[in-house]
């Protein structure tokens, strides 16, 4: 997954994949989902964000690792 942020436009985009959309479905204005002809979920796109979402959220991550994960070796 990817996000990317256009300043000039104050638009977000999240890409799920690499598939390329074949239709877009308006969950409401300015919110639309881009999909796939068999209805998979390639991508989100968000008008007017920052009046919608806090950017600085949208752009940050948190990873959570499970605790009995870390305690074991990993090899690679």
């Amino acid at each position: 997954m990817k996000v990317y942020y256009d300043k000039n436009l104050d638009a977000v985009y999240i890409k799920m994949g690499n598939q390329t959309p074949d239709g877009l479905v308006e969950t409401s204005e300015g919110i639309n989902l881009d999909t796939t002809s068999a209805g998979k979920l390639v991508g989100i796109e968000i008008l007017d964000a920052s009046k919608k979402i806090d950017i600085k959220t949208i752009l940050s991550y948190t990873i959570n690792f499970d605790k009995k994960l870390i305690s074991q070796k990993v090899a690679f």
